[in-house]
């Protein structure tokens, strides 16, 4: 027998102003009846007025209803922002849906039958449990017995004492007798493994521990309706009505429907929004054909049209939809960030900074617990230790942090050393160029990205810095990753260094010299003029291969950067290969320039360049 308990859902009044058609096919109401239409109110100097807004499917902040009353507010006061003042509770929104409760048995089944007709929203399911109906299997039958006794069919003391009987001690399936206590403990053993309990889960926590008690929301028990699942960004709610009518039901099962008890667990189907607030004469005829499918399967299948209110909270959004909410109109939402260990590093523009502290608190709530702090550029890199001047907007004040990459752990303090995890991947196009038997000579090490991640490939590694808080943290992280045996530290001058290390015994074995400094590195590369030029050429010498990173603004920058290190070479013929890093600002090329250092440089005489 098929029971549908339909609520006919009563539609608001109204008014001319507050409905505005979106398509034929989907139904319109004002926003008291949580309608896929909204109104928005603008203020001008004349008063309010309701523009009308056109959303597509699926949930917004602009659709619903705010049942704390106070909307996000737009073009906030600058105090306000500057404190990170966030009204979490603005952003809670309430939809209008329908359900069909169904046993939980057939739920799945009917879940694959009406997939095109349920809900389908992101990050939200279509099946929803209902609280207190969770029955076990074995006491479906005992259920059924006490419902037939209510309606009047085995209303005997006999009827009621079996019951009770069964419940306690069981009953031994075929032989109508009740279990002795020494059989039904032995059957409980029989149930026993090593899962615990199979078959009684009242029994089942004996051998399992305790479960932390969740504390109760102040809304749970909320007059008139029933939460039926709930979690950090969402919650269902049921709408019981006192009075059940059962006339739709009539005209699609005919007159023999008869309405019974429910009969074990139930989930809920959430229906599709565009159902909201129907009739069951009103549901498409591919559900009413599947209802009319599984009720002649059988007599026991039930089912129920219930009214639902489904609950989006603060932490359901997305994050540009929060800002898209907060912002002035027609501003651009900061989106991309960038991630260094425990901080989000941001780089706003000057219209966002009224809303720095806003955007902070949003970009900290919606990445946790991944991102702990959110950090805002202030300055430019112009110092000659490559740090750049950051403010905390939202979270942990500390900017010491580890990053792992490739495997490799490097601990950084943004306030005193520089990292960029942007470039992760050029890092690791270039560890593929190196081999086994390399020396690599790292001129600009910053803490070691570069080094320490060559460490791992090659024989040796000389690294250098000219800040000597990179320095530290080259060493802390070399220790780290148990390589500072392999890795010779220094912190001099770009210049002082390349010269010193082909003043030594080292300068034979280096065979890769990698000059990460974009601004300017392309400069040191007349440190190479004469290198050589003391020793006789008739010995053994290596001739490196160099790696230089500039920036390039020019039209064509390969030949704008090829041009530059032939000057700082002063030689013409030089085999460079060249290859775009990335697009770092509109017009302005990161490049990474590749060639074997000339013999003609390495014994070029100084004393005629002076």
């Amino acid at each position: 027998m098929l029971f549908l308990k339909p609520h006919y859902l009563p539609v608001a009044s109204l008014s001319p102003k507050s409905i505005f058609f979106q398509k034929p096919f989907f139904p319109t109401f004002s926003l008291s009846c949580f309608s896929t239409v909204a109104t928005r109110s603008c203020c001008s100097d004349q008063g309010q007025f309701l523009d009308p807004i056109i959303f597509s499917y699926g949930p917004s902040l602009h659709k619903g209803t705010n049942p704390s009353q106070f909307p996000a507010n737009k073009n906030t006061g600058q105090d306000e922002d500057d404190d990170g003042i966030l009204d979490e509770e603005s952003f809670t929104r309430v939809f209008d849906i329908s359900a069909l409760r169904v046993p939980s048995k057939d739920c799945f089944s009917l879940e694959s039958t009406l997939r095109g007709h349920l809900l389908n929203w992101p990050r939200i399911r279509n099946i929803a449990r209902v609280p207190g109906d969770e029955v076990d299997p074995e006491l479906v039958e005992l259920l059924g017995h006490q419902n037939m006794s209510c309606n009047g069919d085995d209303d005997s003391e006999e009827g009621r004492r079996v019951s009770l009987e069964r419940r306690i001690y069981g009953k031994a399936e075929g032989d109508g007798e009740i279990l002795s206590p020494v059989l039904y403990r032995d059957k409980l053993a029989k149930t026993f493994n090593s899962r615990g309990f199979v078959k009684f889960r009242n029994l089942a926590k004996i051998s399992r521990p305790k479960k932390k008690k969740k504390k109760k929301r102040e809304d749970e028990n909320v007059e008139g309706s029933k939460r039926i699942q709930k979690n950090d960004f969402a919650a269902v709610d049921v709408i019981e009505d006192e009075e059940e009518q059962s006339e739709g039901l009539k005209n699609l099962l005919g007159e023999e429907f008869t309405k019974k008890r429910w009969r074990g667990s139930t989930r809920l189907l959430l229906l599709d929004e565009r159902y909201a607030g129907k009739g069951v004469e009103e549901l498409p005829e591919a559900i009413k054909a599947v209802l009319k499918a599984y009720a002649e399967k059988s007599t026991n299948l039930t089912f129920e049209l219930v009214r639902c209110k489904l609950t989006l909270f603060y932490d359901y959004w997305q994050m540009n939809e929060i800002l898209e909410a907060l912002l002035p109109d027609g501003m651009i939402v900061p989106s991309s960030f960038e991630v260094v260990g425990h901080i989000a590093h941001l780089n706003l523009r000057d219209e966002h900074l009224p809303y720095k502290k806003l955007i902070g608190k949003v970009v900290l709530d919606k990445n946790k617990p991944k991102i702990q702090t959110v950090v805002n550029k202030i300055d430019s890199i112009d110092n000659e230790y490559r740090t750049m001047q950051l403010e905390v907007l939202a979270g942990n004040h500390s900017l010491v942090t580890t990053v792992v990459e490739n495997g490799i752990r490097f601990q950084v303090d943004l306030s005193t050393v520089y990292w960029n995890s942007r470039l992760a991947t050029e890092r690791q196009r270039l560890m593929s160029g190196f081999r086994r038997h390399d020396v690599v000579c790292d001129v600009f090490s910053g803490v070691g990205p570069i080094a320490i991640s060559a460490a791992k490939i090659v024989k040796r590694v000389f690294a250098n810095d000219l800040n000597p808080y990179a320095v530290e943290y080259l060493e802390r992280n070399s220790v780290l990753n148990k390589l500072e045996r392999k890795i010779e530290v220094f912190n001099m001058d770009g210049r002082r260094f390349i010269k010193a290390v082909y003043a030594s015994d080292k300068a034979h074995s280096v065979t890769q010299v990698v000059m990460n400094l974009p601004n300017n590195a392309a400069e040191y590369l007349d440190a190479f003029r004469g290198i050589y030029k003391d020793r006789p050429k008739d010995g053994e010498f290596t001739f490196p291969t160099i790696h230089v990173y500039g920036f390039s603004k020019a039209q064509d920058p390969e030949f704008e950067f090829h041009e530059r290190i032939r000057i700082a070479l002063l030689e013409v013929a030089v085999n460079i290969k060249m290859r775009r890093v990335r697009l770092v600002a509109p017009g302005k090329w990161m490049l990474c320039a590749s060639f074997i250092l000339p013999e003609t440089v390495a014994f070029a005489d100084t004393a005629i360049d002076a």
